[in-house]
């Protein structure tokens, strides 16, 4: 049996700490993962980092493999263990009843209390590893990306540039996976953020936009030009709208299977005073009118 370095597959020295080991495992298991990496023996060495993480990660693990001894005296454990595996007495039925002390001592010793460890089972044959760590990110993407869909570039934790497409319609808080893009070789998931707009808030797959009018706008009545994300419309104020008021443009939120809507609010303002003939003209109102906003 070939005697396996742990530390020397993972590129590290007998000293290291739990954080060099587990740094030095992310970097290989990135570079050879095999829905990754393009080598020939990937599957092979992303292998052999796992079984070296699996005992080197784990303070026990760790402590039995130092223990030992030579490089020697692990080859013949390996070499004992092997012959074990070819008697009659080895089997898929267990073990024989004579002559195995030798190969219990080390399962003992290496499995803790002759239990298999999770990466290895009962006949030392290896497990299949655990899947690859998922890990997150945060993608900022304008509103009219969302609405329109769009194509992006953005960078891994590998430094690798990646195209991306940006389904229309995602909503905030929305997460976009990339199967085996993460720096362990496991998916990484692209948490969705927007950012501020100058004109609309979004709440879910709705939007809201202010509507500024005058005073005689909003007690006459008007047709106004109001913005959306698909362009500009005609809109019918009707006569005695108030400040707060709340206009329904159906659909014309984001877009989905259920697209959203659009929610126009309006706010009344007041023209500011900047002659003689203004103020005349609002003193005139406050005597016409003879109307107290706070009466009721």
């Amino acid at each position: 049996m070939e005697y396996k370095d742990y530390y020397k597959t993972l590129g590290i020295k007998k000293t290291a700490d739990k954080d060099e080991i587990k740094k030095a495992y992310r970097r290989l298991a990135r570079k050879y993962h095999p829905d990754v990496s393009k080598a020939s023996d990937a599957e092979a060495r992303f292998k052999d980092v796992s079984e070296a993480y699996d005992v080197l990660k784990d303070k026990k693990k760790r402590t039995q493999y130092d223990q030992m001894g030579s490089r020697s005296a692990w080859e013949q454990q390996q070499n004992q263990r092997s012959s074990y595996a070819g008697s009659p007495g080895f089997g898929s039925g267990g073990f024989n009843q004579g002559g195995n002390s030798g190969f219990s001592d080390f399962f003992d010793s290496f499995f803790q209390n002759g239990q298999p460890s999770q990466a290895n089972n009962g006949y030392g044959q290896r497990r299949a590893s655990a899947p690859p760590e998922s890990e997150s990110a945060t993608i900022n993407l304008s509103l009219d990306d969302v609405f329109n869909g769009a194509k992006k570039t953005i960078r891994l934790p590998s430094g690798e540039s990646l195209d991306i497409k940006i389904p229309q319609g995602i909503e905030e808080g929305k997460k976009i996976r990339l199967k085996g893009k993460a720096s362990s070789g496991g998916d990484l998931l692209l948490k969705v953020r927007l950012n501020k707009h100058p004109d609309y808030t979004v709440e879910s797959k709705d939007i809201y936009l202010d509507l500024p009018l005058s005073p005689w706008e909003s007690a006459l009545g008007a047709t106004v030009t109001v913005k959306t994300l698909a362009g500009s419309i005609k809109l019918k104020i009707p006569a005695g709208a108030y400040t707060g008021q709340k206009m329904r443009l159906r659909g014309k939120g984001l877009p989905g299977h259920v697209a959203g809507d659009q929610y126009v609010v309006i706010n009344i303002l007041t023209p500011p005073i900047k002659t003689d003939a203004d103020r005349e003209l609002y003193e005139k109102m406050e005597h016409h009118f003879k109307w107290n906003p706070r009466k009721a």
